[in-house]
């Protein structure tokens, strides 16, 4: 017999019958995050100096998102890290969002980066300034190499919003490397200062772009939006099709975290007695068409969904 009083374990168990998800990620490890960090930290401090050192604004700007890079990557792993708490008495959905709220922050983050960048280069369009087009070069010669290795490690979590979210600024530090090899280039061959700004614009569109999908994605999981992979209307068609079923009501689609989803709703059914088998087969059908496994129904007898419907109303 269950305890009159059970413990916060007892209650967050999934026993027979219930859903197998689990709050909290068991397996991910923080070793990729970890790495990543180190690698970036490393070389931050160098592209810093030798960003101003230069006068090279596509030198700046990428030591800006090495730096930016870091915070993200920091931001990453203590969320990883709080992510993998088990649920609490004071937070039965466990701390899965915790990712999704770090990489909505590297987003903002990553938008600052970019309006200062624009408005940097703006500034260098109207007044050039010189720039050593050969420190620029040997640098971020390195810094491609270092922000490749990092893009390398994070591609080995996939399945981690937060980590694709800091992989969003690896691989835009990777693009602003290349624009500041190239800009380091043809000044050093040429002499035409105004391709630093030129190339930290064109780099900085698209990083916006991506850190765009980013917050969208990361704001409609906060939002607790449907999951883009579920069709909502589809679902609520399916139950009423389901034998006993008489309408549904009430029914709320989300991810409780990344890749989870869940559903709760009301089934108005024709005879309270049938519950038993119409759970199962909404169950089996929510799992089949749908990939929702953790599901919440409320059973009701015929007519108490109009009864619902006018409390509310008034």
């Amino acid at each position: 017999m269950p305890a009159k009083n059970p413990s916060s374990a007892h209650l967050h168990a999934h026993l027979a019958g219930d859903a197998k998800h689990a709050h909290f990620f068991e397996n991910r490890s923080q070793k990729i995050l970890a790495w990543a960090l180190g690698l970036t930290l490393a070389f931050a401090g160098v592209e810093v100096l030798a960003g101003f050192l230069s006068h090279s604004l596509a030198l700046i700007s990428d030591a800006g998102h090495m730096v930016t890079d870091a915070a993200a990557l920091g931001l990453a792993l203590l969320a990883q890290v709080i992510a993998k708490r088990p649920p609490s008495a004071k937070h039965s959905f466990g701390f899965g969002r915790a990712e999704a709220l770090a990489a909505f922050v590297n987003g903002l983050a990553m938008l600052a980066v970019v309006l200062w960048i624009a408005y940097e280069a703006v500034q260098r369009f109207a007044a050039p300034q010189p720039v050593q087009g050969g420190m620029v070069v040997v640098v971020a010669a390195i810094g491609l190499a270092i922000n490749l290795v990092v893009a390398w490690v994070l591609s080995k979590d996939k399945d981690s919003l937060n980590t694709r979210a800091a992989l969003v600024h690896v691989m835009g530090d990777l693009l602003g490397s290349l624009a500041a090899l190239a800009a380091g280039a043809v000044i050093y061959l040429t002499g035409w200062m105004r391709i630093d700004p030129l190339l930290s614009i064109f780099v900085s569109l698209l990083i916006l772009k991506s850190t765009v999908g980013v917050l969208r994605e990361s704001y409609h999981f906060l939002m607790e939006g449907v999951p883009r992979q579920i069709d909502y209307l589809a679902v609520g068609a399916d139950l009423a099709q389901v034998d006993g079923v008489l309408s549904v009501h009430d029914l709320h689609v989300w991810d409780m975290s990344p890749g989870q989803p869940a559903l709760i709703g009301h089934l108005e059914i024709a005879d309270l007695r049938e519950w038993p088998r119409v759970l199962r087969a909404v169950k089996a059908m929510l799992l089949e068409r749908h990939g929702i496994d953790h599901v919440t129904l409320q059973a009701e007898a015929a007519g108490m969904g109009d009864l619902h419907a006018a409390e509310h109303t008034h």
